[in-house]
């Protein structure tokens, strides 16, 4: 009689030569040498080598390569093209401004109102792009990384979404320890006793009102509050994930180097418009125009500053070794949390379930759901080549 085999088993004897095990059900199998951890070779040139890249990093295999040897996780020598590199360089820094100032231009010269079509059309639009940038260009990038052939068999097999998860646990605990400590700040002006002018004039109201508690006016917002605060875990999702994308731009291959170039561009544009309709949006009392203009400023450098940083350990950087993959595929996932939260519960549930939005009319709420999807759709777009 033959007796099947447990489900819970993780291991079994597979077809010769194989090693099978079972993950939620279903059995992968590989042959013994798949758990070999791949060799970490001298660097090679390029000859010799089929090489491609994904989201930035490469993928090379050697063309005599066979399914017994180990593939090589070494760095490939080749010969970029320096000037090139510093040229992009420029346009990035010219083309991220083009978009994070452009909506605190806009403003500033029009006094177009925030609650107006055109702002709200331009918000949401920025809404769809970091959604798209969590989901599709971050989340996605992470889990390339993670799955690098160079990496081998990950012990944990939802690393990617577990450090995911962190960043927006973590978004959560910065944004509600703030509120906590912003409203514990405002409490004494809130229990303050009224001032003596208040004091007099309430003298005129009759005796019988001595007889009743004089409430205290309100206190107005505190100088930085909650909206920046959101604001300023947004940015710092950004800015993580921008340095990568500056890194990771300027060490890709020349044959894929303009392709990828032209992709940022759009990229940075797309989500520096985000940014910016968020900082013109911030209220009068909680920023001032320096702060927006300091915010704006460190989104239009911190690629570029990438991207030096990538020109400067160009002849020694790996994109293959295994703690180069680990430290990207960990800072995207932790930026796709980032952004994942503030994107999904500041922006998109803050303006249609708590905003405006909630209110709007059938044509404002039409123009603004196009302008979400045109959002999401665009940025989605872009990643078939990023």
């Amino acid at each position: 009689m033959t007796t099947a085999t447990p489900a819970a088993a993780t291991t079994s004897a597979g077809a010769a030569g194989q090693k099978c095990h079972f993950d939620n059900g279903v059995e992968h199998c590989g042959d013994d040498h798949d758990d070999e951890k791949p060799s970490a070779k001298p660097p090679a040139s390029a000859a010799g080598q089929k090489c491609h890249f994904h989201a930035g990093v490469e993928h090379c295999g050697d063309d005599a390569e066979s399914a017994d040897e180990p593939r090589s996780c070494g760095r490939v020598d080749r010969d970029y093209r320096i000037g090139l590199r510093v040229g992009a360089l420029f346009t990035i820094l010219v083309t991220s401004s083009i978009g994070v100032f452009g909506p605190l231009l806009i403003r500033k010269l029009t006094k177009l109102s925030l609650e107006g079509l055109i702002f709200t059309m331009i918000k949401q639009f920025g809404t769809g792009v970091l959604i798209a940038t969590a989901f599709v260009h971050l989340l996605t990038h992470a889990e390339l990384m993670f799955n690098h052939e160079c990496m081998g068999r990950l012990a944990y097999e939802s690393t990617t979404t577990a450090i995911c998860m962190a960043g927006v646990m973590l978004s959560f605990a910065i944004e509600y320890m703030a509120s906590r400590l912003l409203l514990k700040k405002r409490q004494p002006q809130l229990d303050a006793p009224p001032s003596s002018a208040s004091t007099d004039e309430s003298t005129h109201v009759g005796k019988a009102a001595d007889n009743e508690a004089v409430m205290p006016m309100p206190a107005p917002p505190p100088k930085f509050g909650q909206a920046a605060l959101s604001l300023i875990v947004l940015e710092s999702g950004i800015v993580f994930h921008s340095i990568l994308i500056g890194l990771v731009l300027v060490v890709a291959g020349d044959s894929f180097f303009i392709t990828l170039w032209v992709i940022i561009i759009f990229h940075q544009m797309f989500e520096g418009l985000a940014l910016g309709s968020r900082i013109a949006a911030l209220p009068r009392n909680e920023a001032g125009s320096l702060a927006r203009w300091f915010m704006a400023g460190l989104f239009a450098i911190i690629t570029p500053l990438g991207m030096a940083i990538g020109i400067g350990v160009l002849k020694r950087f790996n994109g293959q070794d295994r703690n180069t993959l680990i430290a990207l595929g960990t800072l995207d996932a932790l930026s796709a949390g980032i952004l994942l939260w503030v994107a999904l519960v500041d922006m998109l549930a803050g303006d249609w379930m708590h905003g405006d939005l909630r209110y709007a009319g059938a044509v404002k709420t039409g123009l603004a759901t196009a302008a979400l999807l045109a959002g999401l759709i665009s940025m989605s777009v872009l990643a078939n080549w990023a």
